[in-house]
């Protein structure tokens, strides 16, 4: 109804044919500058979420809670021109446990034309120079492939300066090892209360299920958002992390061996 008012006032005073023009262009300033966020996603089937399209770089990472995968599945699933194009992969978790299925998946994804990252999974409580070793124990990067991960996210009750001191050891103990500064993998509030402020140089990888936007994380080191948790893939049981690279694609390369 307001438009073709709009529209009849503006045919009385200018004619049908400017009235007509002008009302395209309206339209079009007001769907591009003022449309809600929820457009720029859109809820694909194949996958079985909403994904966010103004990203071109979609990825998943996994661990041994979803059982044996089959790779080449993965890497030819293709919904609406969206392809996975990168993975991380559990590897250790504390100062001595392995993923069971890493060492599969890693050579897997390699196979399937994958980017593909390791992470370890970290626990305030155990020595973060044993936990790196771990790492670096069952660990081999090549060229190409994403900088170590360390994936924060408990606490276990140890105080803000036993987390900060012992995620930087981790951190620089692998960094002097592979020559790549590590990325920084956990939510929000963890964000918020340990990395922001004392780990403010590593590349972060947020996990962030509320949010269309990622206004309130540094945008110089915010590389990877994941935005869902229940993702469909063929080839893998059960639901999965999905995740976009949030940088210029070209970018990229800032945060690989």
């Amino acid at each position: 109804m307001k438009n073709r008012v709009l529209f009849n006032l503006i045919a009385r005073r200018y004619g049908l044919w400017i009235a007509g023009i002008l009302l395209v262009l309206i339209t079009i300033w007001i769907v591009r500058w003022r449309r809600p966020e929820s457009m720029d996603w859109q809820f694909i089937q194949a996958f079985g979420i909403r994904l966010p399209m103004r990203y071109g770089i979609h990825g998943i990472d996994v661990s041994r809670h979803n059982d044996r995968i089959d790779w080449a599945r993965v890497r030819k699933m293709e919904a609406y021109g969206v392809r996975l194009q990168f993975v991380f992969i559990k590897a250790t978790e504390g100062a001595t446990l392995s993923d069971k299925h890493f060492k599969k998946n890693w050579r897997e994804a390699k196979k399937s034309a994958l980017r593909r990252g390791a992470y370890h999974f970290y626990h305030p409580t155990r020595d973060p120079l044993k936990q790196a070793n771990n790492f670096i124990r069952n660990v081999d990067l090549s060229e190409g492939d994403f900088a170590p991960v360390v994936d924060f996210e408990v606490v276990n009750g140890q105080s803000d300066e036993t987390i900060v001191n012992g995620l930087r050891v981790w951190l620089q103990t692998i960094e002097d090892h592979y020559q790549a500064r590590p990325i920084i993998y956990t939510n929000g509030n963890l964000y918020r209360r340990y990395i922001k402020g004392n780990l403010d140089d590593y590349p972060l990888w947020i996990a962030d299920y509320s949010a269309s936007h990622l206004r309130s994380y540094n945008p110089d080191k915010l590389y990877l958002w994941q935005h869902n948790q229940s993702g469909l893939v063929q080839g893998i049981r059960g639901q999965v992390d999905f995740n976009v690279f949030v940088m210029d694609e070209n970018r990229m390369s800032e945060i690989c061996l």
